[in-house]
């Protein structure tokens, strides 16, 4: 009977540890499980721009083309040119790009913009708690955001900045 009982205490003090190591678990990854999907007509949230060091709402009164990439992603170094093309073209008629990396090596990411000589307002968040929250999980990604600080068209994947149709259209809202 003994040796049936310190199982069964055993096997609470097991269950118990297990309720409670799944607890914190969830607690600490529970951020990543949720699912934002800022789209067109949302609020842009800049609660994780501001941590890691951009204001967005020092921009408010201009559109602002933030842009989420990586230095390992293809399609975003195929886009940087044309985004600092874009900002040489349109940044004085009130146009904003600004560009969130999401590269945990901090000299890839200086070296790339040093490579490309990238002109436009940059940041770095390797814990990607901003992408997060706009709800980007794939790169690039892009959102224009209006002058009261809504999203005015959201970018899902590489977009061609130099083809007439986006630059008019560009062009048009400034």
């Amino acid at each position: 009977m003994s040796l049936s009982s310190s199982q069964s205490a055993r096997e609470k003090v097991v269950f118990g540890l297990t309720i409670v190591l799944s607890v914190v678990l969830l607690y600490k990854i529970s951020p990543y499980l949720r699912v934002n999907n800022i789209e067109a007509g949302d609020r842009a949230p800049t609660a994780e721009l501001a941590d890691i060091g951009v204001d967005l709402d020092a921009y408010q009164g201009k559109f602002v083309l933030l842009n989420f990439w990586a230095t390992w992603c293809a399609p975003c170094v195929q886009e940087k040119p044309q985004l600092n093309a874009l900002h040489k073209e349109l940044s004085d008629k009130g146009l904003v790009v600004l560009s969130v990396s999401v590269d945990s090596d901090e000299q890839a990411y200086k070296k790339f913009l040093d490579r490309f000589g990238i002109e436009f307002p940059t940041a770095r968040d390797p814990e990607m708690s901003a992408p997060t929250r706009y709800g980007t999980s794939l790169y690039p990604e892009s959102y224009l955001i209006d002058r009261e600080g809504y999203v005015e068209r959201k970018y899902a994947g590489p977009v061609n900045w130099m083809e007439p149709e986006v630059r008019n259209y560009l062009r048009s809202l400034l």
